[in-house]
């Protein structure tokens, strides 16, 4: 054997392939075992709508799993697939251009020596080169592909797991102001025969403001208030009666916050599945991530202007309804009543907030997984230069 060349599995000991395939056996069936018994969890909980969300998750690992391994077998007819330099250096990640005609052992701009190339790089360097052209996706560039799949599909069950715990963290409060309105004190203070202002309940002092009236003193107070008081105690009464009395019946014992849970529940359902269209916006970010488009100004920045573009909104809408159900009358009988309404969402489609959670959801985990990946590219390869 060669001194510098890479092996093959033919002249590798039977004892380290025997190893490693026994070590990653192991790890498969660990976490397959994880994922049972969490099934089995939520089963027991009677929590349909987790066990789902988790269903759903190995279906989008299966994806992952599929476009992994239908790039591992197209390597070769890929990297063969051949074009002219002119093309090969456009739209390139980077401003430094890369010497295509020695890429197998320099690149031009770092005169740093890096590994020699594989068997299957000399071949498809060979082969493009005999026709003087370049390899559209080298065999190593696959290679750095597949990982890039494998830190989207890790970061992606990462932030919605993350999201998940928050939810629930915050939910936590919410259980207890629910357990207050079971106490003597709450029903005194929401006398049904007790008459007052709407300007001075609760709930009133907190959104009746001038600013309520118009709206873009009402966008930058909300936009203001999403981070230090997204729902307060006095929102989640009002929200609460005007649900019972618009659903149910006003007085009765109904739980809203385990309501809440349930719907909670069955929305991180849908957040973990990834649309079509949230696939096409990613692979439009890769487009965009050419140095052309001078990206680093502005497209990270789009999944955190959707997030306090939603944020905001969810506070407008909520401002909105206690304006709407204070306009006929300004003394009340009992508590302010709010009436639940889709005529405050865009398009009165609630559904629209919920599809850019999942974007921005996905977007973020694309991007860290992005980073990541030419991070640890960079890192221990050498074939990635962060110098965009």
């Amino acid at each position: 054997m060669d001194i510098g060349k890479e092996r093959s599995l033919e002249e590798t000991p039977t004892w380290a392939v025997s190893v490693f395939c026994f070590f990653f056996l192991m790890i498969s069936l660990i976490i397959e075992g994880g994922l049972h018994k969490l099934a089995e969890i939520f089963r027991k909980r009677k929590e349909k709508s987790l066990g789902k969300a988790l269903t759903k998750t190995k279906t989008e690992m299966m994806k992952f799993g599929f476009m992994s391994f239908i790039l591992t077998i197209s390597e070769v007819p890929i990297s063969k697939i051949c074009i002219s330099k002119g093309v090969a250096n456009s739209f390139l990640p980077c401003k430094d251009v890369v010497d295509f005609t020695g890429s197998a052992t320099r690149t031009s701009t770092s005169g740093l020596d890096v590994a020699p190339a594989t068997n299957e790089s000399a071949i498809e360097v060979n082969y493009c080169e005999a026709k003087g052209m370049v390899s559209l996706i080298s065999s190593d560039g696959i290679l750095q592909l597949n990982i890039f799949i494998s830190f989207l599909a890790v970061f992606h069950i990462l932030f919605c797991t993350l999201t998940m715990c928050l939810g629930k963290a915050k939910m936590r409060r919410w259980k207890r102001w629910e357990d207050e309105t079971q106490t003597l004190e709450y029903q005194i203070a929401n006398d049904p025969r007790r008459f007052q202002y709407t300007g001075q309940t609760l709930i009133g002092k907190r959104h009746l403001k001038f600013w309520s009236y118009h709206s873009p003193l009402l966008w930058m107070v909300c936009f203001i208030r999403q981070f230090y008081a997204s729902v307060s105690k006095d929102d989640y009464f009002t929200l609460r009666n005007g649900f019972i009395a618009a659903n149910i019946s006003l007085g009765s014992n109904f739980n809203f916050k385990k309501f809440l849970s349930r719907t909670y529940d069955e929305d991180f359902e849908k957040v973990m599945g990834i649309r079509i269209w949230i696939w096409i916006f990613s692979i439009l970010f890769i487009f965009f991530s050419a140095h052309e488009f001078y990206n680093y100004y502005w497209l990270p920045f789009i999944p955190l202007v959707v997030a306090l573009l939603a944020g905001t909104k969810l506070q407008v809408i909520i401002t909105k309804m206690c304006v709407d159900s204070c306009k006929e009358k300004s003394v009340i009988k009992g508590s302010l009543l709010v009436t639940p309404s889709d005529a405050h969402f865009w398009f009165h489609r609630p559904e629209w907030l919920l599809h850019l959670l999942k974007f921005i959801l996905i977007q973020n985990s694309f991007q860290l997984a992005f980073f990541t990946w030419t991070w640890v590219s960079n890192e221990y390869s050498r074939d990635v230069y962060l110098l965009c």
